[in-house]
């Protein structure tokens, strides 16, 4: 089971929406990498099909928004960390680091643990077999740079 996410300054998470809107993110961002869409049309189409309906919607723009925007910079953060060559990835598998070193990177109030929890989940019901596995460890490595522990944690 996943860890809840904390909410800042007395705000109310809605942590389904949440879940929705990465679950969403993962087709969004495989599309975008197969076709180039850009963020718009694929907010619209998945909003008319109700995909975003009980998603947190400002919560998926942005993360969509960012990994079109600055998908060199993700793909460089966990690139040193693979065992093989980026271009060697599976689509899903692309899609799901990208998005989890987006909120690494980009959303702290977002704790570590949670966003590994959370895409290792998604690529357990996107990914191939055990490539959960793989993003859990890929993540973890991320994390551990982007936001090192301190010794009294």
């Amino acid at each position: 089971m996943a860890r809840r996410e904390h909410s800042g300054a007395g705000a109310k998470l809605d942590v389904r929406g949440r879940r929705q809107a990465r679950r969403v993110l993962v087709q969004a961002v495989y599309q975008w990498q197969m076709n180039a869409s850009n963020a718009a049309a694929l907010t619209s189409e998945y909003a008319a099909d109700g995909a975003l309906k009980t998603a947190d919607r400002p919560f998926f723009a942005e993360i969509l928004a960012a990994v079109i925007a600055r998908t060199e910079e993700f793909d460089g953060l966990y690139e040193g960390v693979l065992d093989r060559d980026l271009k060697r990835l599976d689509g899903v598998e692309r899609a799901i680091l990208r998005l989890g070193v987006c909120e690494l990177k980009c959303r702290e109030d977002v704790p570590g643990p949670v966003v590994i929890d959370e895409y290792v989940e998604l690529a357990k019901l996107f990914g191939a077999q055990d490539s959960h596995k793989y993003i859990n460890g890929v993540l973890d490595k991320v994390a551990g740079q982007l936001r090192p522990r301190h010794p009294d944690e």
